[in-house]
């Protein structure tokens, strides 16, 4: 079996693979001080709890755009799996050409939903990754990262509202009844959903029409259910397109 960890900014998604199919999966908080000990200590558990097995694990892969943790989470599965694992990273083969001025300042975990969203859809494609920023990436129909957009995300602007203004008080993401709302809370709520909505509309427009071509737009990240139900462009959620990514380029580096 594999095990695929994707290390972001805010979460920390795990999955297990049995050949093709996703039979296990965790979302955690990054802790960005953890250290290796607890990291062991946190794989142990959730193996234990879902009466998983460490010693069929065979295969390790991670994607991590949090640098200190980085050495942290490869200490940790070699000591709890015994299986040093491949880092995604330069000098890994993705199996996709990446043409930005500097190809190691993709992410990760953008390179990951890129090769998943091509192999789904084997044509062009746009990802749209609702993390800690709101990511776009634009694969062309050959396969190819031709590049992207990035945005801060719903939580980084809902903290900055509550931190900056000092009568703003901290909400919970809901749809309001009306984009006009009656109270600071709808208010906030209405500005915070639909104000997104018409950012991730507006960009995917303006990609597409940039490009030329009519891409499919493949939502994921933990905040995507919020914004998808509105949205004009987005055609579907994917919610372990990394995982998957990570798995894919798993198998062409074993190749």
């Amino acid at each position: 079996m594999l095990l695929a960890i994707d290390i972001g900014n805010t979460n920390t998604l795990i999955g297990v693979f049995h050949q093709d199919d996703l039979v296990a999966d965790w979302r955690l908080r990054t802790v960005r001080e953890a250290t290796r000990d607890e990291c062991v200590l946190t794989l142990n558990n959730i193996f234990l709890l879902n009466r998983l097995s460490t010693q069929e694990i065979d295969g390790i892969i991670i994607a991590c755009v949090v640098p200190p943790l980085l050495p942290v989470f490869v200490e940790a599965c070699r000591k709890t799996v015994g299986v040093r694992p491949l880092v995604l990273g330069p000098g890994v083969k993705s199996g996709m050409p990446i043409h930005y001025d500097n190809p190691r300042d993709v992410g990760a975990d953008r390179v990951a939903n890129a090769v998943a969203a091509y192999e789904k859809c084997k044509g062009s494609v746009i990802v749209v990754d609702f993390g800690t920023a709101i990511t776009f990436d634009y694969i062309s129909p050959d396969g190819e990262y031709k590049g992207g957009v990035i945005s801060p995300g719903i939580a980084i602007s809902l903290e900055a509202l509550f931190q900056r203004a000092a009568r703003l008080p901290k909400i919970e993401l809901q749809r309001p009844k009306k984009v006009v709302g009656k109270s600071t809370v709808a208010s906030m709520q209405s500005g915070i959903l639909f104000g997104y909505v018409g950012l991730v509309d507006e960009i995917v427009n303006r990609i597409k029409a940039e490009e030329g071509t009519n891409p499919r737009v493949i939502a994921t990240g933990g905040l995507a259910p919020f914004i998808v139900p509105e949205s004009k462009t987005i055609d579907s959620i994917e919610e372990f397109l990394t995982l998957e990514g990570l798995k894919i380029i798993y198998r062409r580096n074993q190749e």
